[in-house]
């Protein structure tokens, strides 16, 4: 089995569904709320655990009511949460989304133990590939990466300016059509694989500047994104982890992606490696 670790954000999120997304100043009612465990770290973790790798996740959560139900799916998956740590001056992160129908949200975070998740709280490198977002303090993601031997895969999420040397050392890189637009053509003069997505068109991986694949999700109904990008970045890293060629590795991404967007809430909406692979055969 595949070692994967994952140090990254653990919230919890409040979902409110409604017909629309509100405008700057503007109120929407009639929504339903639902609370699901979220956080990129902690959904890329449970993406990959789902898909078949062995994942640790290493992370922060507040001494608070919240922390457990965030960690609840991630626990009852069997991820590896010995690296949890609990901090005691800080709360759980929360994440605030509002989803439309057709499946657009907004939302916004509130880091809590998260951003108090400093370098110093980082005790051992990492020897199995890892997977790191930028939910995080930026160093903090910089060390870890620094530290890591072997692949290393950096989800720029959300856009930030990041040591040069931290950029270079990640073997995959995965930005959506923002992330990408803020780094530039800067992004494919970096030594490692970039993966570009753009939604339902699907994605691109590039290697210095050329494409060298493309793929485009499966034709599904989509309910809720909140998930998807993550989806993505677990499936991707696992598929190149296993030896499948770039085509073939970002297909089961874009599949994984697009299964993602189909149920509500970020980690219960995560396809298993069967749903996957039987998507797969029926396209």
């Amino acid at each position: 089995m595949t070692a994967i670790t994952v140090i990254g954000s653990v919230n919890l999120d409040f979902v409110a569904t409604g017909a629309t997304l509100p405008a700057p100043g503007e109120t929407v009612t009639g929504a339903s709320l639902a609370r699901h465990p979220g956080g990129k770290g902690a959904n890329q973790a449970l993406a990959a655990q789902r898909l078949g790798a062995d994942v640790k996740l290493v992370a922060r959560v507040g001494a608070d009511s919240l922390a457990d139900e965030a960690l609840s799916l991630l626990d009852a998956e069997g991820v590896d949460l010995s690296a949890c740590a609990v901090d005691s001056a800080a709360a759980t992160g929360v994440a605030l989304i509002a989803v439309a129908t057709g499946g657009e949200n907004q939302i916004v975070v509130a880091p809590g133990a998260n951003a108090a998740f400093a370098p110093q709280h980082l005790t051992q490198a990492t020897h199995s590939a890892l997977i790191c977002q930028l939910e995080l303090p930026l160093e903090t993601v910089a060390k870890a990466v620094a530290e890591a031997t072997g692949f290393v895969c950096l989800n720029l999420a959300p856009a930030a300016a990041m040591p040069d040397e931290t950029l270079a050392r990640a073997d995959l890189i995965v930005v959506n059509e923002t992330e990408a637009a803020f780094y530039g053509q800067a992004l494919h003069a970096l030594p490692g694989l970039i993966a570009v997505t753009w939604g339902a068109k699907g994605a691109g991986l590039y290697r210095a500047g050329q494409q060298i694949a493309a793929a485009a999700p499966p034709p599904v109904t989509a309910i809720d994104t909140t998930g998807a990008g993550d989806a993505f970045v677990g499936a991707l890293t696992l598929a190149l982890l296993e030896g499948q060629t770039p085509q073939a590795a970002l297909k089961f991404a874009c599949t994984a992606g697009a299964l993602a967007a189909t149920r509500a809430g970020a980690q219960p909406s995560l396809p298993t490696r069967a749903e996957v692979d039987a998507r797969q055969e029926c396209v």
